[in-house]
């Protein structure tokens, strides 16, 4: 019987993808195209596109391993034929189909085909959106040309109205950098999803488009895309009118969650002296930590959990017994709390002794539940 496993000449193509992409793709749907030859040599690519994401499938064929493979886009792009119409791409002049000069044998020939294509549809959908006919669209983008990286894509369907969806990247800040420590492969980064319903008449008061705040995951660490208000649109207003207000919020914003980040540093700093060192601790961002503490024999860990919004919000504290295990052999921990003396204009050093007389006295409270819990349990 056949064992599935990708050749190495494809593995190479696609480890090489994964790990110099400058965006994030997911592999799905690895088969195999042979009934008998178990190997797995056709793919799905789940690449990120205008904040939403486009599926190519990649057909490579296992027994002529040295062939280029077959790329199939979407359903709905049909009309997309990159190297038939490579007039659309900025440098279409130097522009080479590495197709037509496939080396099965060099790692990168795979990431250079996606990366190319990407582009390619961008200038792809950009066309489509230009090429409606609508007069706000037409002033809008207008507007924006002067900014370096908008995405656009054209949506359309039986089942819903044309609408067009733009992703405009926010802020001239090196955000990777502005967080000390930072290990993100991915450079972070924050857009503005704008999606305007497709019309065909201009209006000197045209309806607010459905705007929304979208980050890198990975952001969402330093700072909650999901607590930010967005300004408010104002009747007539157009795009270049409202990114100005909205990025001078957002850099504001920004810089107080990384100042935030050094807050929550000195709080787990000025923990140590009172509970010890922390047997476990966030060294990046911050957000927790943990100690290894005492009250006689009872010995129990304190997690120290600290919020983005730190020294606004106040941590919130868990105990957790190292000698009480519950009946299916878990360790009994107490509720989460902030109900313990707070102020954010304490000293650091006020705030952290705040926590331990609390955790002082809390921990014979909490001896006494896990005391009570082992009695049930027997």
């Amino acid at each position: 019987m056949a064992i599935d496993v990708v050749p190495p000449l494809i593995a190479a193509q696609l480890n090489y993808l994964a790990t110099h992409a400058p965006f994030s793709v997911k592999v799905e749907n690895m088969c195999s195209g042979g009934k008998n030859t178990g190997l797995l040599d056709r793919f799905s690519l789940v690449i990120p596109f205008c904040l939403d994401y486009i599926k190519w499938d990649v057909i490579y064929n296992a027994v002529y391993p040295l062939a280029a493979p077959d790329v199939i886009f979407g359903a709905e792009d049909e009309t997309f034929r990159p190297y038939h119409s490579v007039s659309d791409a900025s440098d279409s002049k130097s522009l080479k189909n590495p197709l037509t000069d496939w080396n099965n044998r060099d790692p990168t020939s795979l990431f250079t085909l996606v990366l190319q294509l990407r582009e390619l549809y961008k200038a792809y959908q950009k066309k489509r959106v230009e090429q409606v006919d609508d007069d706000r669209l037409k002033f809008e983008i207008s507007t924006m040309l002067s900014r370096e990286g908008i995405e656009m894509s054209l949506s359309s369907n039986i089942d819903k109205p044309e609408e067009v969806k733009f992703a405009v990247p926010l802020l001239d800040l090196d955000l990777n950098k502005m967080v000390a420590g930072s290990t993100w492969r991915h450079p972070q980064k924050i857009y503005l999803q704008v999606i305007y319903p497709v019309g065909r008449k201009y209006s000197s008061a045209p309806s607010a488009p459905r705007l929304k705040l979208v980050s890198s995951p990975e952001l969402k660490a330093v700072f909650s895309i999901d607590d930010f208000r967005l300004p408010a649109w104002l009747d007539g207003m157009c795009m270049a009118e409202y990114l100005p207000t909205l990025e001078e919020m957002l850099e504001s914003q920004i810089k107080d969650a990384v100042a935030s980040i050094e807050s929550r540093r000195k709080l787990i700093m000025a923990l140590a002296p009172l509970f010890g060192r922390p047997v476990e601790a966030d060294p990046l961002f911050c957000r927790k930590a943990t100690f290894l503490s005492s009250s006689g024999v009872f010995t129990f860990l304190v997690h120290v959990a600290i919020p983005l919004q730190f020294p606004k919000q106040q941590p919130s504290l868990m105990l957790q017994s190292s000698q009480h295990f519950n009946s299916q052999g878990l360790p009994i921990k107490s509720p989460v709390t902030t109900e313990y003396p707070w102020s954010p204009r304490w000293e650091t050093s006020d705030m952290a002794e705040r926590i331990f007389d609390f955790i002082v006295e809390e921990c014979l409270n909490f001896k006494k539940y896990c005391n009570e819990s082992m009695l049930q349990n027997r």
